[in-house]
């Protein structure tokens, strides 16, 4: 059996019970956040329940198009009012190049693509979250009373560390 099999089941086991609950796709918390995709950071390391926050994920935590998107609808759609990026020690992005990812990519596929056309590799954590953030706080889309404040999380400690801008 696959994993997605062992998924499926154990889906197929919740929905026997599962009630309808009063949630609604508003953040009852009326925050987003845009973190790694990296396992050792999941919401209960941030104090959250699902319905608290948006959770917005992908490798390196990182201000692309489609995650601003994402916060675009949080705040205009949904009501958020503060965002929260977080990036984290030891992610595998510090460990490579754009460059070295992609032929990588390639090497293994045995072809070229045009997309992606970046992967976002950084090598200093603290500068990664100073970038997104510049990002998010220069957009003309997010309004200035938008609260957007980064973090990186140690993975060996399990803390967030706020960082500061230069």
């Amino acid at each position: 059996m696959s994993v997605i099999d062992e998924v499926l089941a154990a889906n197929e086991a919740y929905a026997r019970t599962h009630e309808l609950r009063r949630l609604t796709p508003r953040p009852e918390r009326k925050l987003a956040v845009l973190t790694c995709m990296d396992t050792r950071l999941q919401i209960v390391t941030l104090g959250l329940k699902g319905a608290d926050a948006h959770i917005i994920r992908n490798a390196g935590g990182i201000v692309t198009d489609d995650s601003l998107r994402s916060l675009l609808i949080s705040h205009y759609l949904l009501g958020t009012e503060e965002f929260m990026v977080i990036n984290h020690t030891d992610c595998g992005l510090m460990l490579t190049t754009d460059d070295d990812l992609r032929k990588r990519i390639q090497n293994q596929a045995g072809t070229a693509a045009i997309a992606p056309a970046f992967f976002y590799a950084f090598r200093d954590v603290q500068e990664n979250v100073r970038q997104q953030l510049q990002k998010l706080r220069t957009h003309p889309w997010i309004p200035k009373k938008v609260t957007v404040r980064g973090f990186v999380y140690d993975v060996a400690s399990g803390r967030l560390s706020e960082v500061q801008p230069n």
